[in-house]
C-alpha cells in the first residue's frame, strides 16, 4: 500500500526530524505501523496509509497534559495512559513544534549515553 500524499508528507517531516538522532531506526511493526525506535524502544508510531494519516509521539504525562490543553493533540488510544499523544487529525500540524516533540520523545526512549550525546550537540 502506498502512503497518501499527506501520509508521505508526514513521513518526510518525521524522517527529517529523526535524521540526526543517533541509532534512530525506522521499521514496520506487527500492526503495520511505521515506527521510529532507538535501541528497540519505540518513540514514534505512524500510520501513513490511512486516508487521514496518524502520528503518535511518546511523551510524559506532564507534557501530555500541557499539549492536550494547548490543542492540536489528542490522547493516543490504548497507550495514552503512558503519556503518548497523537496529532489531532482535524488540526493542521505545526511541523516545527512536532520536530521538537520528536526530539523530546527520542530523549525519553534513548539510553542515557545517547541522550547525553544529543543534548551535548544542542548546547554546542
Amino acid at each position: 500500500m502506498t502512503p497518501s500524499f499527506d501520509g508521505q508528507e508526514m513521513l518526510d517531516h518525521v524522517r527529517r526530524a529523526c535524521a540526526g538522532l543517533p541509532e534512530a531506526e525506522e521499521s514496520v511493526d506487527g500492526f503495520g505501523h511505521t515506527v521510529m525506535k532507538v535501541r528497540g524502544k519505540t518513540f514514534i508510531m505512524m500510520n501513513p496509509n490511512e486516508e487521514t494519516p496518524g502520528l503518535s509521539i511518546k511523551s510524559d504525562k506532564e507534557q501530555q497534559y500541557l499539549l492536550l490543553q494547548q490543542g492540536g493533540y489528542v490522547r493516543t488510544p490504548y497507550i495514552g495512559q503512558h503519556g503518548w499523544v497523537s496529532l489531532d487529525r482535524a488540526a493542521e500540524p505545526d511541523w516545527d513544534e512536532v520536530a521538537g516533540l520528536i526530539r523530546t520523545a527520542y530523549l525519553l526512549a534513548a539510553p542515557k549515553r545517547l541522550a547525553k550525546a544529543v543534548l551535548g550537540s544542542l548546547v554546542n
